[in-house]
């Protein structure tokens, strides 16, 4: 849909995008001038593959002060985005055949990453009226004896699902009974919680359950640093080895820049994040107030990051599907992404992280090509 934007934008065609998770707030000042800073000093060459020794340090400081979890710089690693995190600690463990499960609706590179590691993606379903939350229960009447990876993402994309303490505790019970399980927690999003409570976060709150479990955080949502490309991980020291080692052959270590400003993001101040949060939650209120007046469409309150996932099944006869939806709004100005795109069906995923002039108008067409 994004290329497909960009296309008709190419053409002169005004097209309002809604389909990047990408915040559209300025990378802080402290930030480009610790890159300029490295530019100047030279900071052009090759470091660790796994990242810098002051990185990961820094890293260890967001990980203790943001998520409460206490690591050391040996437990982390740092990538080219959350991404190759995710694609290497998979790739590293997964044998063909082995299952993960995938809450659904689901970040779109969660399946794809699976399958090119020889495994299988066993969904499980959640449902708006459970603000997309699975349960306990549901985690473990999908457990069977190949799974070897449960996959956490919290708050999560698509759908802005946040698990809470008590939600994360009951699952670390289910996880104590299958100790061969190993969870990875993408916690990319984690700044951005409208709850009003601290991050929960499974290591934090299952520290006996730490030795499998990896956390994977960054700099991308947190500090409008999507271009920059950094990623950091924390686990076991077997894991993080394993990740490196791959990474040594598939891309080397991040770029030496980006890594400098990583460490400004992580060690400098943190106070304007308070006041994105909250840029974010009016724009969060405004759109589910919008999506819901409109007929054909709902969507439930998400506490966290910057999606609403919208179900449009109402609309389905006129349309025939997600996609046929997608296209007409495309049509009429908006980019927007279908649901199956994130293992779902009849709705979309509308991205909230766009300025309030450009919501409110996208808003408009999107109520007008729908009347």
């Amino acid at each position: 849909m994004t290329d497909r934007a960009i296309q008709l934008r190419e053409q002169g065609v005004d097209i309002i995008s809604l389909s990047v998770g990408e915040p559209d707030f300025a990378t802080p000042p402290h930030v480009i001038e610790a890159a300029k800073a490295a530019l100047d000093a030279g900071d052009t060459k090759y470091t660790a593959v796994g990242g810098t020794s002051r990185l990961k340090q820094a890293a260890a400081l967001h990980f203790a002060r943001d998520l409460g979890i206490e690591v050391s710089a040996s437990q982390i690693t740092v990538s080219a985005g959350g991404k190759q995190a995710i694609f290497h600690a998979l790739l590293a463990t997964i044998s063909e055949g082995e299952e993960v499960i995938v809450p659904c609706p689901w970040w779109v590179s969660y399946p794809e990453i699976i399958r090119f590691a020889g495994g299988s993606v066993v969904p499980l379903m959640t449902s708006a009226r459970d603000n997309f939350r699975f349960t306990a229960a549901d985690l473990e009447a999908q457990i069977g004896p190949r799974t070897q990876w449960l996959l956490l993402n919290s708050p999560g994309n698509p759908t802005g699902a946040y698990y809470p303490a008590d939600m994360l505790r009951s699952i670390g019970e289910v996880l104590r009974r299958h100790p061969r399980i190993m969870v990875l927690s993408d916690d990319i999003y984690a700044p951005i919680n409208y709850t009003g409570e601290p991050h929960a976060t499974l290591a934090n709150l299952c520290p006996d359950l730490a030795d499998r479990i990896l956390t994977i955080s960054g700099v991308s949502k947190s500090h409008a640093m999507t271009g920059f490309r950094i990623g950091v991980a924390a686990g076991p020291e077997w894991l993080i080895r394993a990740m490196e080692k791959l990474q040594s052959h598939s891309s080397g270590n991040p770029c030496s820049i980006s890594q400098a400003a990583a460490v400004a993001a992580f060690e400098g101040p943190q106070d304007f994040l308070a006041e994105w949060c909250e840029r974010f939650r009016a724009r969060r209120d405004m759109v589910v107030s919008a999506i819901n007046a409109i007929p054909g469409l709902s969507t439930p309150t998400p506490d966290g990051a910057f999606y609403c996932m919208v179900d449009a099944a109402p609309l389905m006869q006129r349309f025939g599907d997600d996609t046929g939806l997608a296209l007409h709004l495309l049509e009429n100005g908006v980019a927007i992404v279908p649901a199956s795109g994130f293992g779902g069906r009849n709705g979309f995923r509308i991205s909230f992280a766009a300025d309030e002039a450009k919501l409110t108008e996208a808003l408009r067409r999107i109520a007008k090509a729908l009347a």
